[in-house]
């Protein structure tokens, strides 16, 4: 174990590129993940309280069955002659199928499937606690309903969506089950690479220099928002 290590990650392209993939995609994923889970967490926290635990219920669902056995189905799903080709066939939309596996596509839908709770349940937390009377308060002083979306409902569920965004964000950088059965192997995200190192190569000290700096990586947007609540509950106080 010597610093030679962490050198040769920065001197090797596999590996800063492998940092940058994965980055890259995590944030994608994760901006997916919000402009999809953001509407679904406020709907069901805008839908009558008696449906909104079956709603919840139907989000959580997924997770009663094995992630490896659901990531398995996409297989099927985005095949040639999957359902996904089958049914834009059948819709009129497309007249060929389409390549879908072994693409980036795939690995945001799988990431996306996957993920979905963890952005929408702190979410949904967040709005169900929304004062109601903020909104009546902002339309009585003349406050159109997409305004007082803006400028109330999303400024106060900021902390679910960093919440969220957290949860998603950290362990899709080091995804390796999605980007491995769905994802091409033209580029690698730094959990393929981890697992070469470990496993194929079983270069151990390389592998663990790996793992340190990707640790790293992920501690920096933990900090940043242990600070950002430190300071909320400073200015609450």
């Amino acid at each position: 174990m010597t610093f030679e290590n962490y050198g040769l990650l920065f001197s090797d392209s596999l590996y800063w590129s492998s940092y940058l993939r994965s980055l890259q995609i995590a944030a994608v994923s994760t901006l997916l993940l919000l402009l999809l889970g953001f509407p679904i967490a406020y709907g069901i926290a805008r839908a009558p309280r008696r449906l909104q635990f079956p709603l919840m219920v139907l989000i959580i669902l997924p997770f009663w069955t094995s992630f490896l056995i659901r990531v398995y189905a996409w297989i099927n799903i985005l095949q040639r002659e999957g359902l996904l080709n089958e049914t834009l066939i059948a819709l009129g939309i497309i007249q060929e199928p389409l390549v879908w596996l072994a693409t980036d596509t795939a690995i945001y839908i799988g990431i996306v499937y996957s993920y979905l709770p963890f952005m929408v349940l702190p979410i949904y937390a967040t709005l169900e606690k929304l004062d109601e009377s903020l909104l009546e308060a902002a339309a009585d002083l003349g406050c159109p309903r997409w305004k007082a979306f803006w400028l109330v409902t999303v400024p106060l569920s900021l902390p679910g969506i960093a919440a969220g965004a957290l949860l998603c964000f950290i362990p899709i950088v080091g995804e390796f089950v999605i980007p491995d059965l769905l994802g091409g192997s033209e580029a690698m995200m730094i959990g393929q690479t981890l697992w070469m190192e470990f496993f194929a190569n079983r270069d151990w000290p390389v592998a663990s220099a790996v793992a340190v700096v990707l640790l790293i990586l992920l501690i920096v947007p933990v900090v940043i928002y242990q600070h950002m609540q430190t300071r909320e509950l400073e200015d609450a106080r």
